[in-house]
């Protein structure tokens, strides 16, 4: 055990860790000349697209260092505030950390919110000044961050660039001497953690396991803590480029187990194994998820939700994060309602469905979960805009509410103010961790950032900004449910719950914009948007008028007007039975109005 290490990788996005764990996997021989691609680890076509990590990714390597040879399990992690879930299970399974800072950057809002997530692990952080090689690395300025930061010596920073491969001969000697090894009893009862699993359509479901105490060997009867179901593993193994089947895992180990679970809910991820005949205690400190934005995602097919229930289970064994119910809409017939960590991850799982499983989603308005407070049924939690009380039977909503941490160039304070004032965020301090460099910290409803905040931090601070959060609890708040109708039918799809004052302008905007996209039909369709029976705006889609005069040319007037009133009568018919088909792109336009 004292020559095995267990160590992630954390920063903020596009610090280049993914190209820093490529150098190592070389560096150490894991991989060979052929095998090597940039971004190795990033195995989903999204990730290598978009270039970020979205899961976390975990491959053994061997290395000799002075006359011993050395086992280091390396967890590469995504750098993404809405991933930080899967940093947080990758933390759990580590004993050391290392903490990427681009030289030409500096610290950023996720690198330190991922870096408290690790010194709550007690965990052995290694600062890396990555990025060495380019001409606007900044190394002293950057160095002092790091050293105000976690409070080491400026001689602990190792330069590297995974570019080039500086640095990366250090890195592994620093993990061999800094991390220490894994502590853990051989001999005493199993008690293994699962950090991650998945799915694999020939095997089943494939659990990714860390080793804190005893050992567990093939073909043993193992139990699962939570679910307390008992299964033999047929196969247990080490993670290298491909699984390597092993005989046994002991404590400290990082591995595989496979014993041919086929149903998603049997495996949970944090979940404890051991051994049924001698059971041990739940490993503690792994933490539930907590969703963030909550949508509806719907088959555009309602044949497809069959479909679409198998492939959200195994998404959620390849994404603990993702938590969904079964809900209907009177719109849109049979679907789910989800819990997703971000829009990010609402996009990406959206575009996973799409790629992985063939499943066309329509998803609707996103919105978050607020505490209802009624005068008959006390206090109940509202998800979903259609479980909204009636306004007559309502006393107060709580909204979530967000600490909010932005860090940015001076230059940018007053244009990020203003965004956060019109957000309804709350000043709460200002600091200046350098010259030019602010982190300012606002309370503010998560409601607000969850449309389109991100994307326009990044646009008043060019790019600059770094942004990170966490839910400080529920405060009373002027919300009301704007529902929209078509010819006086509510659909409920596009209804959101939004505060007060921003009611009127989003109603007539989306008014606006479901004019333009609805088809026009035989009889004029009124859009509306309304706060219970209130109308706030309205828009009209004209009919397709057909000109009956044309034949009636000459004689009196009556005769047009007798054939304009059989016309009139005709479209009032049609409208009663007539229904208004929505198309997808007015659910997606919705999301995107500013």
């Amino acid at each position: 055990m004292k020559n095995i290490r267990n160590f992630c990788i954390i920063a903020h996005i596009d610090h280049g860790k993914s190209t820093l764990a490529d150098r190592l996997l070389q560096k150490t021989n894991t991989i060979s000349e052929r095998q090597a691609q940039a971004q190795l680890l990033d195995d989903m076509d999204i990730e290598r697209e978009r270039g970020i990590t979205i899961k976390s990714h975990a491959i053994q390597m061997e290395y000799h260092f002075e006359g011993e040879d050395y086992v280091l399990n390396l967890i590469d992690t995504p750098g993404h505030v809405d991933f930080s879930y899967e940093v947080s299970r990758s933390i759990a399974a580590c004993e050391g950390a290392l903490l990427i800072v681009d030289a030409t950057q500096g610290i950023q809002a996720q690198t330190i919110s991922n870096l408290y997530l690790a010194l709550e692990n007690d965990l052995t952080i290694i600062p890396i000044l990555n990025k060495m090689d380019l001409p606007s690395a900044d190394p002293e300025d950057v160095s002092d961050q790091i050293i105000d930061l976690i409070d080491c010596e400026y001689e602990d920073i190792i330069p590297a660039s995974g570019k080039t491969g500086l640095g990366v001969s250090q890195i592994l000697e620093s993990i061999i001497k800094n991390c220490p090894a894994p502590t853990g009893d051989p001999s005493a009862p199993l008690q293994a953690m699962v950090f991650d699993s998945v799915y694999n359509s020939f095997r089943g479901i494939i659990g990714y396991v860390r080793i804190f105490n005893g050992s567990l060997k093939k073909r043993d009867l193992i139990k699962f803590v939570n679910t307390d179901n008992e299964y033999i593993a047929d196969e247990i193994g080490v993670l290298k480029l491909n699984q390597e089947p092993r005989d046994t895992l002991s404590a400290g180990d990082v591995g595989y187990i496979i014993s041919g679970i086929k149903v998603a809910k049997e495996l949970k991820v944090g979940d404890t194994i051991t051994l049924a005949d001698d059971p041990c205690e739940a490993v503690k400190g792994f933490e539930d998820v907590k969703p963030m934005v909550f949508a509806g995602v719907y088959p555009v097919e309602n044949d497809d939700y069959e479909d679409l229930r198998d492939a959200m289970e195994k998404l959620q064994l390849n994404d603990a994060s993702l938590t969904f119910e079964p809900e209907t809409s009177a719109a849109l017939g049979f679907g789910f309602r989800c819990g997703f960590l971000g829009m990010l991850h609402m996009e990406i799982i959206q575009e996973r469905l799409e790629r992985e499983f063939n499943m066309t989603v329509i998803t609707t308005v996103p919105n978050v979960s607020y505490i209802a407070h009624t005068r008959r049924d006390g206090e109940f939690m509202v998800r979903n805009p259609s479980e909204f009380p009636d306004p007559s039977l309502l006393e107060y909503v709580e909204e979530p509410f967000i600490s909010a941490q932005i860090i940015t160039k001076s230059e940018f304070i007053g244009s990020i103010m203003t965004l956060c004032i019109e957000k309804r965020g709350m000043l709460q301090s200002q600091n200046y961790l350098t010259t030019d460099r602010v982190e300012i910290i606002f309370h503010m409803p998560l409601g607000e950032i969850v449309f389109d905040f991100y994307d326009r931090l990044k646009t008043v601070s060019k790019g600059y900004a770094s942004f990170d959060y966490h839910p400080i609890g529920y405060q009373r708040s002027q919300l009301v449910k704007l529902d929209i109708l078509l010819n006086g039918d509510n659909v409920d799809a596009l209804s959101a719950l939004i505060h007060r004052d921003n009611a009127y302008n989003l109603g007539k905007k989306i008014c606006t914009k479901l004019r333009e996209l609805i088809p026009r039909q035989q009889f004029d369709i009124a859009i509306q948007s309304a706060i219970g029976a209130k109308i706030i705006s309205r828009e009209t889609v004209k009919a397709l008028r057909k000109d009956v005069t044309a034949k009636c040319y000459g004689g009196d007037i009556s005769r047009k007007r007798k054939l304009l009133e059989k016309q009139k009568k005709g479209k009032k018919r049609m409208r009663q039975v007539g229904n208004v088909e929505i198309p997808q792109a007015a659910f997606m336009a919705v999301l995107k109005l500013d």
